[in-house]
């Protein structure tokens, strides 16, 4: 009886062994390393690896491209309840012949980035889905690089994304994005695309996005706010067949929410002015009328420490509101350095407009770097510095605007008039230089024509001021 018992209890004893070892197997691969290679992946650039890296995918664990080219032709479809993350250690190069995303994410997530709204299985298995140096290329006209939807904390870094339709499209209802230290380099479409997303949280630093035909980083539509782009190049993403469009691009138009709060710091963004309407930065705002606030528009956002150049229009502003440009250089507005129309409570701090003349080659003199503020109000302009505008009817335009503080500019050597005011009310222009000191210049320095209730006082001036009459009120000012 003894000896029964003590069977019965060592295969008690072996049965749960067996069992641990069973889920202890089945556990792993959520956190092993799935090498694609050992489910039949060949890497020559020639077999089809689609099936091949999927079964990898539905493994799970971090999935690991070694070196080669695997040629897929569907979407590598990652569950995130399944997978954690991929990488490619640099040398793993995904080459998409089908249409659709090269990868594409699909998480549950489609709530707010509000902890409390989070399910447990999100933050246990799904949290901070990972792309890691890998590189991706297209070969069919709809290929795309990575989609996502459903995701929270996604990071993207070090990829390489070439030959495809869009780089990275972002859908559906993403948070808390990260995209750092990539290149998205000659694609047909966009390089980062907020496509109609609700997408709240998102950081875009230290990243090459150029020739991108259909915009460098674009947000249409969706519901959008805090985009974050720090310490990029962003470059001639536009091109002379294509409809106008822009290296920032962010159109609130067709959206009852439209994308605010944002920050573009610390930038080069540049070219190409061969392109139709081309923009460095354009915010196509979108506004409504409300009985107790008056006219909404959107806007908070902050462009400040950048370099921009070598397009139709440097910085395009319409129907914004509540926008920030400081220390800004600029240079190379084919049409205009600046352009702001139908905004309100924009803040111009010292912003340097130059014609330098190491740039002066090639078609480059033909820039008129003109700025032009339009049908706006409230705004402050305060610590520019204009020269050589060329071709345009002042170096600084306003039209049709009211309550404009101008302030502490400096104006020169600019063609007909240094600053125009046309129709323009309840404003104010003080402590501003502005002269034409070129040889044979005729150029005025400061004119008012239409509009009443202004305030003109203690500039320092080329020439006299031409004030139509009842105008302006003028007090201190130095001229000849």
């Amino acid at each position: 009886m003894r000896m029964q018992r003590q069977t019965v209890l060592f295969a008690g004893v072996l049965l749960l062994a067996c069992g641990a070892v069973l889920a202890q197997e089945r556990r792993a691969p959520r956190t092993a390393e799935q090498n694609v290679r050992r489910f039949g992946a060949v890497g020559d650039g020639q077999a089809d690896d689609t099936g091949a890296i999927q079964k990898a995918v539905e493994a799970g664990g971090v999935i690991r491209l070694p070196k080669g080219t695997y040629r897929i032709t569907r979407p590598i479809v990652i569950e995130l309840d399944k997978v954690g993350h991929i990488s490619g250690a640099g040398v793993g190069r995904l080459v998409m012949a089908g249409p659709g995303p090269a990868l594409k994410f699909v998480g549950t997530h489609f709530k707010s980035a509000d902890p409390a709204g989070f399910s447990k299985d999100v933050w246990e298995r799904q949290r901070m889905p990972l792309v890691d140096a890998v590189a991706i290329e297209g070969d069919h006209p709809e290929a795309i690089g990575i989609a996502a939807n459903g995701t929270m904390q996604l990071t993207l870094t070090r990829l390489h994304i070439r030959g495809v339709l869009h780089g990275i499209h972002l859908v559906g209802n993403n948070r808390n994005v990260l995209i750092s230290d990539c290149h998205l380099y000659e694609n047909r479409g966009i390089g980062i695309f907020y496509d109609n997303v609700n997408l709240h949280q998102s950081n875009i630093t230290g990243s090459h996005i150029s020739y991108n035909r259909g915009g460098g980083i674009v947000s249409r539509a969706g519901n959008v706010r805090n985009i974050h782009i720090t310490g990029c190049d962003i470059e001639s993403n536009m091109g002379p067949d294509t409809p106008p469009t822009a290296n920032v691009l962010i159109d609130c138009s067709g959206s009852p929410y439209g994308t605010g709060e944002v920050a573009i710091t610390g930038c080069t963004i540049q070219h190409n002015n061969n392109s139709p309407d081309s923009a460095n930065i354009r915010i196509l705002g979108r506004s409504e009328d409300s009985p107790k606030l008056g006219r909404i528009r959107e806007g908070n956002v902050t462009i400040t420490g950048n370099v921009l150049s070598d397009v139709k229009v440097n910085v395009h502003l319409r129907d914004c509101r509540g926008v920030t440009l400081t220390g800004n250089t600029f240079w190379m507005g084919f049409t205009h350095n600046l352009l702001l129309e139908d905004c309100s409570n924009i803040i111009l701090g010292p912003n340097n407009f130059d014609r330098n003349p190491r740039y002066n080659y090639g078609n480059s003199l033909q820039a008129r770097n003109g700025l032009v503020v339009r049908d706006s109000e409230d705004c402050t302009l305060s610590g520019l510095h204009i020269t050589n505008v060329w071709g345009e009817p002042a170096g600084l335009l306003l039209e049709n605007c009211r309550r404009m503080n101008i302030t502490n500019c400096t104006i020169l050597d600019c063609d007909n008039a240094g600053l125009l005011l046309r129709n323009v009310t309840d404003s104010r222009v003080s402590d501003c230089l502005i002269r034409d000191d070129r040889e044979n210049a005729n150029s005025a320095s400061l004119v008012v024509t239409g509009g009443r209730g202004n305030m003109i006082v203690h500039n320092l001036l080329g020439t006299a001021p031409r004030l139509a009459e009842n105008t302006a009120h003028t007090a201190g000012n130095v001229h000849p």
